[in-house]
C-alpha cells in the first residue's frame, strides 16, 4: 500500500504504547481509519463537500487526539488563513498528519506551530461526539481482530 499523508516515511518506528486498539503504527492507524472517517466524523462546518475521494476533510483535530491517545506525544496546530488550526501529530520528534492528504499537496509548515489541548478543542459537544465515534468504531474493528 502506498501512503501519501504527511510524515509516512519516517512512521515505522512509533509503536502504540499497549494493544488495546487493535494497531501498531500509524500505517495501521491509517488503515483502520480509512474504513472509519464518514461524513458524520467530518467537521460540519466540512459535511458539505466531504467525499470518498477525499476522506480526511474535516478530520483532523479527532484523529490527531486519538493518536495521541494511541502513541502519546503531542498535537500541534497549523494557524490557517480562516483563523482555523490543522492538527498532526509529533511522537519522539516525528511530526506526521494522518490528514494532511485534504489539502490536495498543499505544502504546510510543520514546524513552530502551538501545541494543542484536547480541553480546548473538545470544549465543542459535536466535537468531542465526532472523537469518541472515531474511537468507538477503532474498538468495534480491535475486538474483531
Amino acid at each position: 500500500m502506498q501512503y501519501n499523508f504527511y510524515g509516512c516515511e519516517n512512521v515505522n518506528n512509533i509503536h502504540a504504547l499497549d494493544d488495546s486498539f487493535g494497531v501498531d503504527t500509524p500505517l495501521d492507524l491509517y488503515d483502520a481509519l480509512k474504513n472509519i472517517w464518514c461524513e458524520y466524523s467530518c467537521a460540519p462546518r466540512m459535511r458539505q463537500n466531504w467525499s470518498e475521494d477525499n476522506m480526511t476533510l474535516g478530520q483532523c483535530s479527532i484523529t490527531a487526539f486519538l493518536a495521541q491517545d494511541i502513541f502519546g506525544g503531542k498535537v500541534y496546530g497549523i494557524v490557517r488563513p480562516d483563523g482555523s488550526i490543522h492538527c498532526y501529530n509529533v511522537v519522539n520528534d516525528i511530526a506526521f498528519d494522518l490528514t494532511s492528504e485534504q489539502f490536495r499537496g498543499e505544502a504546510l509548515n510543520y514546524s513552530h506551530n502551538p501545541e494543542q489541548f484536547r480541553e480546548v478543542h473538545f470544549a465543542k459537544d459535536e466535537k468531542k461526539e465526532r472523537y469518541e465515534y472515531l474511537k468507538s468504531e477503532l474498538n468495534k474493528k480491535a475486538c474483531l481482530c
